[in-house]
């Protein structure tokens, strides 16, 4: 069963879309979710119509305060000799999207979490607007919402436009929504969003003249559509998790160890560096590589913080950029060892300023593009880290328990796609991993990594 809505909270205003915005158009939306426990009393029974309305009704609030994410983007095709489209957001409140589905009593909790892979086609159900890009937020809305009922839980899904709002917004809304649920429908203390670009257009542009950017992108040309004669990639998602122990040894490990080729560096390794320059190593080791093979590690990181002055927390947008560590086979997992792989990270992270930004900033402003499409054969030698372990998920109670797990959509899944969250375990990390089915045979057999896993 499934009923659907839309809701609409009408608000009059434009949002210009930054760089930091726009080189996102071709991507998916944003989705994560999170299943929660039924309460007592509902257990093997549906949720009672109360409980969903409460949930329709308390969304609407929370997006009265996110109004943005109620309109539409709108695309202007220019007739210029590139063949540039530009694109802003148009507040028009035409209305978000709200589902309501049952599994007919059949799915599980365990049906979710036991498995040794996560069952794709199960989780995958959960979310509204799979494989929706970016750019088709001119006619979908730009936030769905899909309330799934099991048989002993409950799954909350949202999916978001990328375009309109990166991960720290998404979880903002997320983080409004359930504390508004939990408070019985009260707003208290809402968030103040803020929609100001002026730090992304600064000194670059001239607002009244260069806006909206003109970027090289045609829908009708630029939208890859799946080859028939294209193999499928045997791609299976598993979570590893790392325990606040483990990661404490990790660090301790890769700070000793990063000495030995920085004698003098008063730079300390963060622990999620740490984990990650741990699943380079492991991962790299078990793709069967040459070791001449080139490989790479992007990270995603925020600018929220870099800036100067930094964005308040509520800024509505994205503020994101990556930082891309590369070396070879042979570097990576030879003689060098953790510490080595871990300074390549900390070292790329810790270039990324607001100076090297606004650089970034001024030239893409100048002659803007878009990142190209990469082929599998390339992503088959790239490691990728969205997320990050300082979002509140576990702390999205909506008044009848807190998450016992969070999951993705289909969104941006690619080989080598690691996504990171805070674990339950204060002080533990859970990695979402999608990698190539003999990659994880592999590691299956890698003692070394497995003995750093939590069960």
């Amino acid at each position: 069963m499934e009923s659907k809505g839309s809701i609409s909270t009408r608000r009059i205003s434009r949002v210009e879309l930054t760089q930091s915005d726009l080189i996102l158009i071709q991507h998916n939306y944003i989705q994560k979710g999170l299943l929660l426990p039924k309460p007592d009393h509902h257990q093997a029974q549906p949720f009672s119509d109360q409980w969903i309305e409460h949930l329709r009704t308390t969304f609407s609030k929370a997006l009265e305060i996110f109004y943005p994410l109620t309109g539409r983007l709108v695309m202007i095709q220019n007739d210029d000799v590139r063949l540039t489209t530009s694109f802003f957001l148009d507040c028009n409140g035409a209305g978000a999207s709200f589902d309501h589905v049952t599994s007919d009593g059949v799915l599980t909790v365990a049906d979710v979490l036991d498995p040794v892979y996560i069952p794709d086609d199960v989780v995958y159900s959960f979310f509204p607007m799979n494989k929706v890009s970016n750019y088709q937020g001119v006619s979908k809305p730009l936030l769905a919402a899909r309330v799934t009922e099991l048989v002993d839980g409950v799954f909350v899904a949202l999916s978001m436009n990328h375009c309109v709002g990166d991960g720290t917004t998404f979880w903002l809304f997320f983080n409004t929504w359930s504390r508004i649920s939990r408070d019985n429908g009260v707003v208290l203390d809402p968030i103040r969003l803020v929609f100001d670009c002026d730090q992304f257009f600064d000194g670059i542009i001239n607002r009244a003249t260069d806006l909206p950017f003109r970027v090289p992108f045609n829908p009708d040309r630029d939208v890859a559509l799946p080859s028939a004669n294209k193999p499928v990639l045997s791609l299976k998602q598993k979570m590893f998790r790392f325990s606040k122990e483990t990661i404490a040894k990790l660090k301790a490990k890769v700070n000793a160890e990063m000495v030995n080729f920085s004698p003098t560096t008063t730079t300390k390794i963060s622990s999620l560096q740490a984990v990650m320059a741990h699943l380079w190593v492991s991962i790299t080791r078990n793709r069967n590589f040459k070791p001449e093979q080139e490989v790479s590690y992007y990270i995603t990181v925020g600018l929220r913080q870099r800036m100067e002055p930094p964005l308040p927390e509520g800024y509505f947008g994205n503020a994101i950029r990556a930082a891309c560590a590369k070396t070879t086979v042979g570097k990576l997992v030879g003689k060098n060892g953790l510490g080595w792989a871990a300074l390549q990270m900390n070292t790329e992270v810790a270039s990324q300023t607001w100076e090297k930004a606004q650089e970034y900033l001024k030239k893409w402003a100048e002659s803007p593009k878009l990142p190209p499409q990469e082929n599998d054969e390339i992503w088959s030698h790239l490691l990728v880290t969205g997320s990050s372990p300082r979002f509140d998920v576990y702390g999205n109670d909506f008044g009848w328990g807190k998450p016992v797990a969070v999951r993705s959509g289909p969104g941006n899944k690619s080989e080598g796609k690691l996504t990171v969250y805070a674990g339950t375990e204060d002080g533990s990390f859970d990695f979402e991993a999608c990698l190539r089915s003999e990659t994880f045979e592999a590691m299956k057999d890698d003692e070394e990594f497995m003995e750093t896993l939590t069960v």
